[in-house]
């Protein structure tokens, strides 16, 4: 027992080698990389699981909001865990349950097993992806921390775009369950690297210990670390006034509850959702920490955060929905799909270079809400298949500009001994806002059948992501004067190049 809660030190070739932190960033990277990956190739898969398990979008969805709802309710508390037990320790166990659980959804047997089998997997991508950015900062010197952090930023922007095409691939060629099984090699060969180039951050689980390069453990002074400091009530409230949340929706959307369900499940998100504040309120150590939120007056750069990967994440739904109902597969579905991640990618690499200097994060925020805005709109009306795809693109660009900007905002006016809870509140509103855009999209598809609208199965949705991009925009002058965006050009000092965090 011992030694399966010690963390396995590097070999003295690896450890003594001047790459050595580089290599431990690369293997990093294979968690940013599946996590992205993961996030947006099953959407492709939706149409292949409805057929398969005779259900409608309604219920299939559940298969991305049980993995989204866990991983929001467990990233903080993973992060904590994770300072206490070795950082190096929780990302190997995180990725031996994300493959494990990864290989059983692709044996489920129905609908209900595989969205069980996502809840496990869920926790293992919690589990890497808390301690993802930590481990990035401890393996390399801090002249090098930026560009680390780039390096990982372009792994995520990888897997986002190549989802899409992965999936369609797959279901088009092998079939929806290697979506799942792509993951088994991928983690086994993470699992591998990781035991032999990813530096120890603790000697035993519980006990500070030196490291393998002789530092100190790196975790030992967190004060959020300490016992207790999960925050395991803000966790079951959280996931209590989210997940009635979602069901209520997905019950609008045509779950096939009766009306009494959707008023229960209303009332419960509201009354847990008053008692997550007032718990959060008396916490010492709240998994949403309020009282930096109005400090820092945050609060609706976090809304933006929010609504950017709902916009984000929507046509990931919509569009294989809409294709297939035209006749087309699931890979020409994945190839349209690409241009959106791809150019959200392409834009959150080069903003910084290509923009002017002068330019602060907030009107950098309001440039790409704009244009994410304008797209969303003109997607809403039947247009020409590559007119559609440069729309992606470009709509997947305006959210590359506004996303890095807002999360740099966000980073920069909370003080520092906040800065570990800012990172968590974005990560979760992340997770948050990718499940409203599946949520959005199913709601929109439902009324247009209910008011036999043909057309309205693109517009109705699409406008309703060109509302929210505007409301991001709206968030963004309304955010705190605190914050890099109002003073300081994006990029200046002490304004992160990349977002904290990694998204759900």
């Amino acid at each position: 027992m011992v030694a399966l809660l010690r963390e396995p030190a590097r070999p003295a070739s690896i450890r003594e080698h001047p790459l050595a932190p580089w290599f431990a960033v690369a293997t990093v990277c294979f968690g940013a990389f599946m996590g992205q990956l993961d996030a947006s190739i099953v959407t492709v898969a939706f149409p292949a699981l409805q057929r398969q398990f005779g259900a409608g979008l309604a219920s299939v969805q559940w298969v991305s909001l049980s993995y989204l709802l866990v991983l929001t309710a467990l990233l903080v508390p993973a992060g904590r865990w994770s300072d206490r037990a070795g950082r190096k320790l929780m990302y190997l166990y995180g990725f031996l349950v994300f493959a494990a659980a990864s290989a059983a959804c692709g044996l489920a047997p129905s609908l209900g097993a595989l969205i069980a089998l996502r809840v496990v997997q869920a926790a293992g991508a919690a589990m890497l992806q808390a301690n993802s950015v930590a481990l990035v900062v401890t393996s390399v010197p801090d002249r090098a921390r930026r560009k680390a952090l780039g390096v990982q930023a372009a792994a995520q922007a990888i897997g986002l775009a190549s989802g899409p095409v992965a999936g369609g691939l797959l279901v088009a060629a092998v079939g929806w369950r290697w979506v799942f099984f792509l993951n088994v090699p991928v983690g086994v060969i993470a699992m591998l690297a990781g035991v032999y180039l990813l530096p120890r951050t603790r000697g035993l689980a519980g006990a500070p210990g030196a490291g393998d390069d002789g530092a100190g453990d790196d975790g030992a002074g967190d004060h959020r670390a300490g016992p207790g400091g999960a925050d395991l009530g803000g966790m079951g409230l959280l996931t209590a006034a989210v997940g009635a949340g979602m069901l209520a929706i997905s019950c609008l959307s045509g779950l096939g509850f009766h009306a009494w369900t959707i008023v229960l499940c209303v009332t419960g998100c509201a009354a847990a959702s008053v008692a997550l504040v007032r718990h959060e309120r008396r916490c010492p150590a709240p998994l949403l920490d309020l009282r930096a939120i109005a400090a820092s007056r945050v609060g609706p750069a976090l809304g933006g955060a929010l609504a950017a990967y709902l916009v984000l994440f929507g046509p990931l739904v919509l569009f294989p929905q809409i294709i297939t109902a035209e006749g087309g597969s699931a890979l020409s579905a994945g190839l349209r799909l690409v241009a959106l991640p791809a150019g959200f990618g392409l834009a959150a690499a080069t903003a910084d270079r290509l923009l002017p200097a002068r330019w602060t994060n907030r009107y950098r925020c309001v440039a790409g809400g704009m244009l994410a805005a304008v797209c969303a709109a003109a997607l809403a009306v039947h247009v020409p298949h590559a007119v559609s795809v440069v729309l992606l693109g470009l709509l997947g660009v305006g959210l590359g500009v506004y996303t890095p900007a807002n999360n740099a905002e966000i980073m920069a006016a909370v003080p520092a001994r906040d800065a570990a809870a800012a990172g968590g509140m974005v990560n979760m509103t992340r997770g948050i806002g990718t499940a409203l855009g599946v949520l959005v999209v199913a709601l929109g598809l439902h009324a247009a059948a209910l008011l036999r609208w043909p057309d309205g199965e693109r517009a109705l949705p699409m406008a309703a992501l060109a509302a929210v991009a505007l409301f991001a925009t709206w968030a963004a002058l309304r955010s705190g004067p605190g914050g890099a965006g109002s003073a300081e050009p994006a990029g200046g000092p002490g304004t992160p190049a990349v977002p904290t965090g990694e998204p759900s």
